[in-house]
């Protein structure tokens, strides 16, 4: 008699199984009932933050619970509305950096992202993706580095293990799935090299973002 998807019971007992149907020993089977309960908490902190990063409108109030649930911010930088993380502890902000609305910034392996860093609306970051040749679908996670000066389009998706070098450019829409040497522009899906920025020493701010965004 199957009493939910992984526990079963039949006139020999009690038997656990995984999600792929392999059976489990009683310390397997609690082992991922205990990795279960964890996620189940960690997704109800998600909630709440996204909760207030959606319907906050002043950042001071978010910025307090962005760095409450571990995101490490630094000076001047601001987080516009809607920016949903996952895992926010594995996210690193420098300063005077700006992440538009309707960002995603994924920290489930580091994301370090450097200082007077412009990132546009929606744009998308991923450091973990399924192994599309693993037997399992299992996921892999890779590091996400961005330097300084970068500035990142909307609509960008950046993939698991891409560093973006100094002063980059990334055009609207692209897909990066491999990295990005400094200074250079980069675009397309797959994004590929379409240019080459010519200041090679910036030294600009970004400054204050707009009050209530």
């Amino acid at each position: 008699m199957l009493y939910s998807e992984n526990i079963h019971f039949s006139s020999k007992g009690v038997g656990f199984t995984d999600k792929h149907g392999n059976p489990l020993g009683l310390g397997g089977a609690f082992k991922k009932a205990v990795n279960r309960a964890i996620n189940w908490w960690l997704d109800f902190e998600l909630s709440l933050i996204h909760l207030v990063s959606l319907h906050v409108p002043f950042y001071f109030l978010r910025k307090i619970v962005f760095q409450l649930s571990g995101v490490k911010i630094g000076r001047g930088t601001t987080i516009h509305m809607g920016c949903k993380f996952f895992n926010p502890k594995g996210v690193i902000i420098g300063q005077d950096t700006k992440v538009g609305d309707n960002a995603f910034l994924d920290g489930r392996a580091p994301l370090t992202i450097g200082d007077h860093v412009d990132v546009a609306s929606s744009v998308m970051i991923y450091n973990s993706e399924h192994d599309l040749g693993s037997e399992d679908f299992h996921a892999r996670e890779e590091a996400v580095e961005i330097a300084d000066y970068v500035f990142v389009g909307p609509r960008v998706i950046i993939l698991p293990g891409v560093r973006i070098g100094k002063g980059a450019v990334i055009a609207a829409g692209a897909v990066v799935t491999k990295n990005v040497p400094d200074f250079a522009i980069v675009g397309g899906v797959p994004a590929k090299i379409i240019g080459e920025r010519p200041n090679k020493h910036p030294q600009y701010r970004l400054g204050r973002a707009r009050l209530f965004q």
